[in-house]
């Protein structure tokens, strides 16, 4: 085989992996979306600061219901509880004993959590594959406004089930969640996702 051949052949085999992973991140993102309407699954939460110097680990669970209802629960090192209703975003903090509230479009808009509960990706966010790594395939996500606090989102994806998303913000600040234990197609009452004020807690609307 000649030179020439050799760096044809090499030209085609890189042509094909590139093109294997330049819609198979973006279509497992899709296929998430289109199919999995129901789930739930623990997470791992770590986040570094710009410098790279700080972290913090927390961990909970989260659970979703498109469109739009979600339940963050955070219970380590602290509790920590974010609900959507699908109109309202609740996030509750026990340790100050105070709720606040705010729309979901105004609170969430082009976040990781309106993608991941959301059924409209293209409307928010601009996405492209990247290469396979840690065994997973991969997705980003850029929010198309300009002033969201949110630069990037990546998505780590085996088969249907969502692995990874690591989320860089406006300042810099990275947050790498690891989810475990995910249950698909889950049926919840519709109650669920409806957010209880509890008894001497303050509540602050925006």
């Amino acid at each position: 085989m000649t030179i020439f051949a050799k760096w044809a052949a090499a030209m085609v085999v890189t042509a094909v992996c590139h093109g294997a992973y330049a819609v198979q991140g973006v279509e497992s993102l899709r296929t998430f979306v289109a199919e999995v309407h129901t789930g739930q699954a623990v997470f791992t939460q770590t986040v570094t600061s710009s410098d790279g110097l700080k972290k913090k680990v927390s961990s909970g669970f989260f659970e979703f219901s498109r469109p739009h209802r979600f339940r963050f629960v955070y219970n380590k090192p602290f509790d920590y509880v974010i609900v959507s209703d699908g109109d309202k975003v609740w996030i509750y903090d026990p340790a100050l004993q105070q709720v606040s509230t705010q729309s979901f479009s105004q609170a969430l808009g082009a976040t990781p959590a309106a993608l991941l509960s959301g059924d409209s990706l293209e409307k928010d966010f601009s996405l492209r594959s990247l290469p396979s790594q840690e065994g997973l395939t991969w997705a980003q996500a850029t929010p198309k406004l300009a002033d969201s606090s949110v630069q990037s989102v990546r998505l780590g994806f085996r088969g249907r089930a969502l692995e990874a998303l690591d989320i860089m913000d406006s300042f810099g600040q990275r947050s790498e969640l690891r989810f475990s234990k995910w249950t698909p197609s889950v049926v919840w009452p519709a109650e669920h996702f409806r957010f209880l004020i509890p008894p001497g807690v303050d509540l602050l609307e925006q």
